[in-house]
């Protein structure tokens, strides 16, 4: 028997902001014997400062100007304007034609509270109908400062009242941009860490296939000359963004790290994709966006729908240590660990706004997840579940105007959901190796305070029968398929674990064209390997002149016998798809 598959283009990969001021801040000190926080308010300008670092802000726009740490007079990139170093900003239209991107600039500053051990003050913009053409959001974008903590936390209160006009919101993000003569080394992750490009080698370099992947022709850096520089190949899943930033090779070496300490603020779920830092040296963090998802993850606001959401805190966190000049890890190591102080600190204590919700104001979900194999139920081991608005099946994976709250499911299928904002939830759950998506037939209402037990629950994967073959693995990703080394023309920068980057390169996709010129991918199930014999991204074909043509794949298995009164089912899971058409004959 035969199956065949004609594809167009299909992708088969199955704030509180934080600065440390020294890697072991209060060596034994007790707090009254640390600096106090102090607030300067001048005419045009608020610094907030506690001794470890000094964080000034624009009046009364809330623009971050300046970060002084350490002797060094400001971390931000002083060569920009000031309204151009770290900011709130949005990206929103209201038709595709009218596309606008705004910075959160505040009209009103306000001092909500100061006192020794903490300040936090407020930037709000406030919308009316006489701006017919501006953003309809209501924002109040807080910073917060804490004694002996060295950095500081910034959070967003964004609203939409009753009977205000319709329009889309595609982006939503924190940015910090820094001194470019100082931070060179970048760590996204254990294995992601290098030294990066300067943003003029990608001003002399030569841009390639779309305008953010740029081949280095004549880098400052000799040693990576001919590699290619992308932001895209270091973005990470909520899941794994806990913390990412940069080293300085100043001495002794600073570390400029954001720090989420939490993803139920963020849209998508737990594999939702985003960007992380890149070459500038820009520091991000992103909470909405249509990076991987397109469409379905701008939120989209119909005429008169109200709206209101706490965004943060996040925590940007400063180190250093004199002995990472030749080891600049060590500061990556320090920034883990501080991570994981703020995350057993979620959700914070501190923050004001009675928007947030405190931890005495939130409910825990507990429970055990199994899977029917057909045979015998088995614990939904390592696998994801989560609290998300109310929805279809997998619905979460496109919600973005709620809260989401996700655990991993321990070896036993045991779950616990701490922390979760009171109101009405469905219960989701995506299991790796296990195909389709798991959704609670009843909703869950959360309640201040509460425990809820929902007992043991039983995952039906759908199946109409014995399976008589799989190519791959469900689990969200195209890892154990076969990724092709890229185009030789190209330079790949060499991590010592390469797990992470492998199918990150460019031009993989060329190189579909180049094992197969002619004659398209045909699988033998039962002698091929998957791992080495499907191509990990179903392309087109390139055949010269911008020309492309859709490749068909064929399948090819034996059945000794053939049961012409039953239906036999092909299921498949997609890890992405993008500007593709799937058809099957």
């Amino acid at each position: 028997m035969q199956l065949s598959f004609n594809v167009l283009e299909f992708t088969m990969v199955a704030f509180t902001l934080l600065l440390v001021a020294d890697c072991h801040p209060h060596n034994g000190r007790r707090l009254t014997e640390t600096p106090i926080v102090r607030l300067d308010i001048q005419t045009r300008q608020v610094t907030m400062s506690n001794g470890i670092v000094n964080v000034t802000l624009s009046i009364p726009y809330g623009l971050v100007t300046n970060i002084s740490y350490g002797g060094i007079n400001n971390l931000l990139a002083t060569q920009n304007v000031d309204k151009n170093r770290g900011y709130w900003d949005i990206f929103w239209y209201r038709t595709m034609s009218k596309r606008a991107r705004k910075k959160f600039l505040g009209n009103n500053f306000d001092v909500i509270m100061e006192n020794e051990n903490q300040a936090e003050i407020s930037f709000k913009s406030t919308w009316n109908t006489s701006q017919s053409d501006e953003l309809p959001l209501n924002s109040d974008i807080r910073f917060v400062m804490l004694r002996d903590t060295p950095g500081f936390y910034t959070y967003s209160i964004v609203e939409r009242l009753e009977g205000w006009p319709l329009v889309y919101i595609e982006n939503l993000r924190v940015v910090f941009k820094l001194q470019q003569d100082m931070f060179h080394y970048m760590a996204i992750s254990d294995e992601r860490q290098r030294i990066m490009p300067m943003p003029v080698d990608r001003e002399t370099g030569k841009v390639l296939d779309y305008k953010e992947a740029v081949l280095l022709t004549d880098p400052t850096n000799p040693n990576l000359k001919g590699e290619v520089d992308d932001k895209y190949f270091y973005a990470n899943d909520n899941k794994d963004d806990r913390v990412h930033g940069w080293v300085s090779t100043t001495n002794p070496p600073v570390g400029f790290w954001m720090v989420i300490p939490s993803d139920e603020f963020r849209t998508g779920g737990p594999y939702k994709q985003d960007l992380t830092s890149h070459v500038g040296p820009t520091v991000l963090s992103i909470f909405v966006s249509r990076h991987y998802a397109g469409e379905d993850h701008v939120i989209k606001f119909q005429q008169g729908e109200p709206w209101k959401k706490v965004i943060g805190p996040v925590f940007l966190y400063l180190n250093s240590n004199s002995s990472a000049i030749n080891n600049p890890a060590l500061l990556w190591d320090d920034a883990k660990r501080r991570m994981n102080q703020e995350v057993a600190s979620w959700p914070y204590d501190f923050p004001v706004s009675k928007d947030y919700i405190k931890s005495n104001q939130r409910g825990i979900v507990r429970g055990q997840l199994l899977v029917n194999d057909s045979t015998t139920l088995v614990p939904a081991s390592n696998g994801y579940i989560g609290l998300a608005p109310p929805g279809d099946v997998g619905s979460w994976q496109i919600e973005n105007k709620g809260y989401q709250f996700w655990t991993k499911v321990d070896a036993s299928g045991n779950f616990t959901i701490e922390n979760v904002i009171f109101g009405t939830y469905n219960l989701y759950a995506t299991i790796s190796g296990i195909i389709g998506d798991y959704k609670h037939t009843y909703d869950v209402q959360v309640t201040s305070g509460c425990s809820i037990e929902l007992g043991s629950l039983v995952y039906n994967p759908p199946r109409n029968g014995a399976t008589l073959w799989e190519i791959g693995v469900p689990d969200r990703t195209a890892a154990e398929f076969f990724v092709p080394t890229p185009p030789p023309r190209f330079n790949v920068h060499v991590y010592q674990k390469n797990s992470e980057s492998i199918f990150r390169q460019y031009g993989l996709w060329e190189q579909y064209s180049v094992l197969y010129p002619e004659n398209d991918l045909v699988y033998n199930v039962g002698t091929s390997n998957y791992s080495k014999d499907w191509f990990f991204a179903h392309v087109t074909r390139n055949i010269g002149n911008k020309t492309y043509e859709a490749t068909t794949w064929k399948i090819i298995f034996n059945l000794e016998l053939v049961d012409y009164a039953s239906n036999y089912t092909l299921q498949m899971a997609l890890a992405a798809a993008h500007r593709a058409e799937l058809q099957g004959k």
